[in-house]
């Protein structure tokens, strides 16, 4: 019996001691996992909402400048890295080797310059203007009087003379018709009908000028009022003639000339290269001797004294970018620098690009540095809003449970999920909307995967 009694207390001795031990070790591992918790203080604070996107610097403005005809470089008159100015001629080509269009344009330049010089300067054309005008009003005047001293009773004298004219020729020629035909019969060589033949010849002479004095008789009248009608059509062209040219050149006259020269010009400037705006060469293609024809590129010139960012900003953001936000700018080439930009340009139209549609916004930047190139990457966050004294918690710590939003408390070594509502975010925290936070709570950053579902993730950004 004793042995029996010994037995039951040395088992429940030992079970004792292992159920403390166990305990034990239930406390030491609880709090070793504890001590592995990394943990946050929940607080209240200022937040940036930012949206990041990554873009690729340019320069405000940039022109490829190339060749427009065929020659040979004569000069190259810039070096890659010139500050350059508008108009500014950057090459031009040999002489010898110009084509005849451009040779021909200098001769055109000229001589469209001289014209306009002598319609702007001489009164050449005034005067001689004046003295057509002068002439067509004498020749007005004579025809007048041509036709005011015309003599009808004398007119119709002279027509009856010329009238009786005709018929004595025509006696005349009768009479020697007669005369001549006795002898018809006879050679051509003969005396008397060679002297007959010529009375005949001579009697038909004085007729056709008998005719042709009663013909211009006859147009005395309408020729003296033709030509007075005309003499008063070309005093009507002259005076026209005349209030065009006599207060100086028109408009009309100076844009014509004009255009000949700007035309010329055009072409004579295709001998050289210039300048499109002030800048710097950013590209030289082009040596002395080198032999060239249209299209071919010499250089590059870009506007350095504004840079840009062209970056892509998703559908999901987009509505929240505006016009005048700020944004910083990181360069991978420039590490330890933070730089500013401001938003100038929004583009009104998404581009699809591998099935996500991205809408360009362009940055220009505030402070550049002589380090800062265009073609570099940059990774930017565009500054939404500016949130003070806000409870805020790290995005590294939200979870997602069972289709909601959590954060994971630390009390008295153990953890309790609070479901939270989150609003503005930037790259590391989020502001809390909603949930059972109080400024001080402990939050873990790095729960155990066991507590949450499947779809729990690390940290992320979310918005309203």
């Amino acid at each position: 019996m004793k042995k029996k009694t010994l037995l039951v207390l040395l088992i429940g001795v030992v079970v004792i001691v292992a159920a403390f031990a166990a305990l034990q070790a239930s406390r030491e591992g609880r709090a070793a996992g504890t001590n592995n918790y990394q943990t946050h203080t929940v607080e209240f604070g200022n937040l940036t909402e930012t949206v990041g996107s990554t873009g690729q610097v340019r320069s405000s403005q940039t022109a490829m400048i190339a060749w427009q005809t065929s020659g040979r470089v004569d000069q190259v008159n810039v070096s890659l890295g010139d500050q350059v100015e508008t108009g500014q001629i950057l090459a031009k080509l040999a002489d010898d080797s110009l084509a005849q269009n451009i040779i021909q344009a200098r001769a055109e330049l000229l001589n469209a310059q001289q014209a306009l010089d002598d319609l702007m300067n001489s009164r050449t054309a005034q005067a001689q203007a004046y003295q057509a005008v002068v002439n067509a009003r004498q020749a007005v005047i004579e025809a007048e009087r041509l036709v005011a001293s015309f003599d009808r009773d004398q007119y119709e004298d002279d027509v009856e003379r010329a009238q009786t004219s005709i018929e004595q020729a025509e006696d005349a020629i009768e009479q020697a018709e007669n005369n001549l035909e006795p002898y018809l019969d006879r050679d051509e060589d003969d005396p008397t009908r060679e002297t007959y033949q010529n009375r005949l010849d001579n009697a038909l002479l004085n007729y056709d000028e008998a005719v042709r004095q009663l013909e211009l008789l006859l147009l005395q009248p309408e020729q003296a009022a033709a030509n007075l009608e005309a003499a008063i059509a070309q005093l009507a062209d002259a005076e026209r003639k005349y209030e065009q040219v006599k207060d100086g050149p028109t408009q009309q006259d100076i844009a014509s000339l004009e255009a000949r020269i700007d035309m010329a010009q055009t072409t004579l400037d295709q001998s050289h290269l210039t300048v499109p705006f002030d800048g710097v060469i950013t590209d030289v293609k082009v040596k002395p001797g080198d032999l060239v024809t249209p299209g071919i590129v010499a250089f590059r010139v870009d506007d350095l004294s504004t840079l840009l960012l062209d970056v892509g900003v998703a559908e999901l953001d987009i509505n929240r970018i505006r016009v005048g936000q700020q944004a910083t700018l990181v360069f991978d080439a420039i590490p330890g620098e933070e730089f500013s930009a401001t938003i100038a340009q929004v583009s009104p139209v998404g581009i699809p690009v591998q099935g996500v549609v991205d809408f360009n916004v362009v940055l220009e930047l505030s402070n550049p540095d002589q380090f800062i190139k265009p073609g570099m990457t940059s990774a930017v966050n565009v500054v939404i809003d500016q949130l003070e004294e806000v409870l805020l918690v790290p995005n590294r710590a939200v979870r997602a449970l069972e289709g909601n939003l959590v954060v994971y408390l630390l009390e008295n070594g153990e953890l309790r999920s609070v479901p939270v509502v989150l609003g503005a975010s930037s790259e590391t925290m989020s502001q809390v909307v909603e949930g059972d936070l109080n400024a001080g709570d402990l939050i873990v950053l790095n729960p155990p995967v066991d507590l949450f579902s499947n779809s729990g993730r690390p940290g992320f950004l979310v918005r309203n």
